[in-house]
């Protein structure tokens, strides 16, 4: 319905990867497809190790448990969706659902860089007061730090978003992305958006450096304790202890920092969307990965874990015909 040059919105089209050919289209679903897969095989499978195993219930798994499962959610918001726009060419996308998909995707994304710092603090922690870990680290203290890492999410979420969606919306109502992420919505709005701009802008400077400085102080500590230990072996045990949560941070971001902080001018739309990609598809299919193939804890789990389920397998039908 029109009102003066305004016009109400109520839904949105995803551009997604339209520009792409049908051809390249169809391996991209394919390819995303399959880290979808192996992202949410890989995390659930670190979720569940993680609880079963008595061996994993220290205040680092525990932690990489809140990861996996945060890293489950993040992709249940965008990439479906995602899938469905190179499969059936759905692009639409209603009013409530974009501003549903945008919330959850500011949620998930804050957590993360919360949870990432925590998690630093917990291998400072380990690795500066080995002796004291068990105790500052107790299960009261671990929840806290949780709950910490999570709730920041909350209010930049509802900010943001309610905010956003409260502008008028006119002219096209194409979203020139795979998701609806606030720059481009942005773009589509009929008002005056500087004030927003200064707030958003300032939001994800802060939301991304006090984690990050949390995380530098962190392992600034941790490198300074390394360096005394006096044996090589010592070293490198410790160094091991932190080098994944370290790798799955530099990971985390660098991509979002290209992503985010890139002059505009060296920032087309496409070149965007696939640096778009590496920060909400291939990082949470590499964290699991990472921590499983570089941790020999986990590696171990898991094989006591298949095979505890394969011993159980073949004990059912045994039983069965007794």
């Amino acid at each position: 319905m029109a009102a003066g040059n305004w016009t109400r919105v109520s839904q949105f089209i995803l551009m997604s990867f339209s520009s792409l050919s049908t051809e390249i289209q169809s391996l991209l679903f394919l390819t995303l497809l399959i880290i979808y897969l192996v992202t949410l095989t890989g995390n659930s499978l670190i979720i569940l190790v993680t609880l079963a195993d008595p061996m994993l219930h220290s205040p680092m798994y525990f932690f990489l448990r809140n990861l996996s499962f945060l890293e489950i959610g993040f992709n249940l918001v965008i990439v479906p969706k995602m899938l469905g726009t190179l499969l059936a060419q759905d692009t639409t996308i209603s009013f409530l659902g974009c501003a549903t998909q945008m919330y959850f995707s500011f949620f998930f994304g804050v957590a993360e860089c919360f949870l990432l710092a925590t998690m630093a603090y917990d291998r400072y922690v380990a690795i500066c007061s080995p002796l004291h870990y068990p105790v500052i680290m107790n299960e009261r203290t671990r929840a806290k730090l949780a709950a910490a890492s999570w709730f920041p999410g909350f209010p930049v979420a509802t900010v943001q978003t309610t905010w956003l969606f409260s502008f008028p919306f006119c002219g096209t109502n194409k979203v020139n992305h795979f998701f609806c992420d606030s720059p481009p919505v942005l773009r589509l709005v009929c008002a005056d958006t500087a004030l927003f701009e200064v707030y958003a802008i300032v939001g994800t400077i802060l939301v991304v450096m006090i984690p990050c400085l949390l995380i530098l102080c962190s392992y600034t500590r941790i490198t300074a304790a390394i360096l005394k230990i006096p044996s090589a072996r010592g070293k490198r045990k410790a160094f091991s202890t932190c080098s994944s949560h370290l790798l799955v941070v530099s990971l985390f971001y660098v991509s979002l920092s290209i992503t985010y902080f890139r002059p505009k001018s060296n920032n087309s739309p496409e070149s965007k969307k696939l640096l778009s990609l590496s920060y909400t598809v291939v990082t949470p299919m590499l964290n699991p990965i990472i921590y499983s193939l570089r941790n020999n804890e986990v590696k171990n789990a898991l094989g006591r874990t298949f095979h505890k389920v394969l011993a159980f397998r073949h004990h059912v039908p045994l039983c069965s015909k007794r």
